[in-house]
């Protein structure tokens, strides 16, 4: 019987000691996670955020993808620290909104292009667009010249020179088709396509109303413009290591891949 006591006791004092070892594992230093909270449109950057996601997991990096359905409020959302990064802009729109509000938020790396296109439900090519056509661009400045800019280039109208991309309707020098231009929220543009004859819009929300920019568009900005989308973050976090992760990340083949794959031509690497 004593025997038997001391073999039992023995047994889960191993038992114990195996128990503890496993303990000590799972908190193991170097497992702590760092949140990272990320504001984005839908579509396609709450699409390449998923896709790069568990590679920060692996990292230590647990990303929260926030999605937001206007994209104005974004930069007012990182400014007031709401959110860690943005990922949604052009430099372009980055530069605008920090001279106009005081602001000094940065970009850290390049992504992705989305070319803006033409679209029409009365026309399938530019040169068939009628005399006196309301055309819709975004009411932003830097996208309502950058659309201006568009329509330039598929022939439509002429802007001044050098009117480039704080180009605005009084930059019209040339309007041979009386075009009538409709400032309105770039979100609204896909659904405008009902009543107006043509509206320039940003891919991201031609993708969410699916429309596919590279078939369903009458024109299309060329892609290698210079409006490359990008990371953006406060001035005091450029160095953040989670935010240098996530940059790195968004850059790699992985990426490149998805765009490529996915978009095909709506969606170009620009890294």
């Amino acid at each position: 019987m004593k025997r038997l006591l001391v073999i039992l006791c023995c047994l889960l004092l191993v038992g114990g000691l195996v128990a503890g070892c496993g303990n000590q594992n799972a908190e193991e230093p170097g497992t702590k996670t760092t949140k990272l909270v990320v504001g984005c449109t839908a579509k396609p950057h709450a699409e390449i955020l998923e896709v790069v996601k568990p590679m920060l997991a692996e990292q230590g990096v647990d990303l929260e993808i926030k999605v937001f359905t206007d994209y104005v409020l974004l930069n007012p959302a990182l400014k007031d620290k709401q959110i860690d990064a943005n990922f949604f802009q052009h430099i372009p729109y980055l530069e605008d909104y920090n001279t106009k509000n005081n602001a000094n938020l940065v970009w850290i790396t390049k992504v992705h292009n989305e070319p803006m296109g033409v679209y029409s439900k009365k026309y399938d090519s530019p040169d068939k667009v009628a005399k006196g056509s309301t055309v819709g661009i975004p009411n932003d400045a830097t996208n309502g010249g950058r659309a201006l800019m568009v329509l330039e280039a598929a022939g439509l109208l002429k802007l001044k020179e050098g009117a480039g991309i704080t180009a605005t309707e009084r930059d019209i020098v040339e309007n041979p088709l009386e075009l009538e231009i409709k400032m309105m929220d770039a979100a609204m543009l896909p659904r405008a396509l009902e009543d107006l004859d043509v509206c320039v819009i940003n891919s991201n929300y031609a993708l969410e109303a699916g429309l596919n920019p590279v078939e369903d568009s009458i024109a299309m900005e060329p892609k290698d413009s210079p409006f490359a989308n990008v990371l953006v973050v406060r001035p005091e976090d450029k160095d953040n290591e989670a935010i240098k992760k996530l940059a790195a990340a968004l850059q790699t083949e992985e990426v490149r891949k998805f765009l490529e794959e996915t978009y095909q031509g709506s969606c170009v690497p620009a890294f």
